[in-house]
């Protein structure tokens, strides 16, 4: 598998993933952050983080972080439900949001070099 056709059926996997995932969490949840998104984010800072530490290169690299995690992730949304969140006039969930998932996602990351480490 050449790493060009690794990265585009990751991609095509992580973003069916992330749509199906977040919109599921946003249907069942009663907050007015966008928790989906930050579940979404959070969960693939994790999964890189493991997958660092586990030092996988070439194809399967491309195929699960560039490709699945690249388009499970989405700092695009992220950034426009943030600033949706501050022209609703919601300034505090949107700092919260945006300030939260932030510094969550550099320890979630973190966390998954030490899960990822265990297993070495």
């Amino acid at each position: 598998m050449t790493g060009y056709f690794a990265v585009a059926l990751g991609g095509a996997l992580g973003s069916v993933v992330r749509f199906l995932i977040g919109k599921r969490i946003s249907e069942v949840s009663r907050s007015r952050l966008p928790i989906g998104t930050g579940v979404v984010n959070l969960t693939g800072a994790v999964l890189l983080g493991i997958l660092t530490s586990l030092d996988f290169d070439g194809n399967l690299y491309a195929l699960v972080a560039d490709g699945f995690l690249g388009a499970y992730t989405t700092f695009s949304t992220f950034m426009y439900e943030g600033f949706q969140l501050f022209q609703d006039r919601e300034k505090l969930n949107a700092m919260v949001y945006i300030v939260g998932t932030i510094i969550l996602g550099i320890l979630g990351f973190l966390a998954g070099l030490q899960v990822g480490n265990l297993w070495l």
